[in-house]
């Protein structure tokens, strides 16, 4: 019994953890204009080889554009993104991913 306590107790004590790590929806949408010209204005790409990110998982997009960023992400188009993730800083990856998660 005293496990779980602890348990609920820890997962209590971290949600305004959680929710200090989201990012800003509207900071995002502000930010994502960039983005549009390739991903589309509503996050649905017109060219076949660039991904959607509407409705994509926040933790995804905020992973994939630090992977950018850091140049460990490969194939595709990675090498065009790394420039483009460069100047993100880690409140703008999570503000764009904040944004897009939400569309």
């Amino acid at each position: 019994m005293l496990k779980k306590v602890t348990m609920v107790m820890v997962f209590t004590l971290s949600m305004p953890m959680l929710a200090q790590a989201a990012g800003d929806a509207a900071a995002g949408k502000a930010k994502s204009m960039v983005c549009a010209a390739c991903h589309g204005g509503n996050g649905i790409s017109a060219v076949p080889s660039y991904p959607n990110l509407k409705g994509q998982k926040a933790a995804y997009l905020e992973s994939s554009l630090q992977a950018f960023r850091a140049k460990t992400r490969t194939g595709n188009q990675a090498a065009m993104m790394y420039g483009m993730a460069a100047t993100l800083s880690d409140a703008d990856i999570a503000n764009l991913a904040a944004y897009y998660s939400a569309l």
